[in-house]
């Protein structure tokens, strides 16, 4: 098994949609460029927070969704697939979602890593169903949003109500 996949033959490396869809190659990566891109993100958190608190990492999850919608979009036309495992923009922008709630601390970083993993691998009801429902790149972000909405609850709970 290779360590990479190269991207497709219609779409340019320094492509943007390129770029911001595979995270700037981190969705490339093999096994696992979901959790790869997970992991780069939660490690780019930190200072985002650092720099501008909860209101910058928000915004700076906003932008990702709203952008790979078009990047996504543009990645999976030129794939040919519905929703190509090297586009990660989406893991990218619900992870920085679901990071907004969190302690500024390893802890609390720690958790809203692995929960949003385990959502967005799971897919419980209704992120199942967004996945389903919308197609495109709106159906390929939907879902890690709704990810991102069950972690950011399931941490806030775990830390502001069952750990105070």
């Amino acid at each position: 098994m290779r360590w990479y996949v190269p991207l497709p033959a219609a779409l340019p490396a320094l492509h943007p949609a390129a770029l911001i869809g595979t995270w700037f190659g981190v969705g490339c990566l093999r096994p696992l460029p979901g959790t790869f891109a997970s992991l780069a993100a939660t490690l780019l958190a930190w200072p985002i927070m650092a720099s501008g608190g909860r209101a910058a990492l928000l915004i700076a999850g906003a932008a990702a969704f709203l952008v790979g919608v078009w990047a996504s979009h543009v990645f999976a036309r030129a794939d040919g697939s519905g929703d190509p495992s090297s586009v990660v923009i989406d893991e990218v922008a619900g992870q920085w979602l679901a990071l907004v709630v969190v302690p500024y601390s390893v802890a609390g970083f720690a958790c809203g890593f692995l929960a949003f993993r385990l959502y967005d691998i799971l897919k419980p009801w209704p992120v199942d169903l967004a996945e389903r429902a919308l197609s495109g790149g709106l159906g390929i972000m939907v879902d890690d949003l709704v990810a991102a909405l069950y972690a950011a609850l399931a941490v806030a709970l775990l830390f502001y109500w069952l750990l105070p």
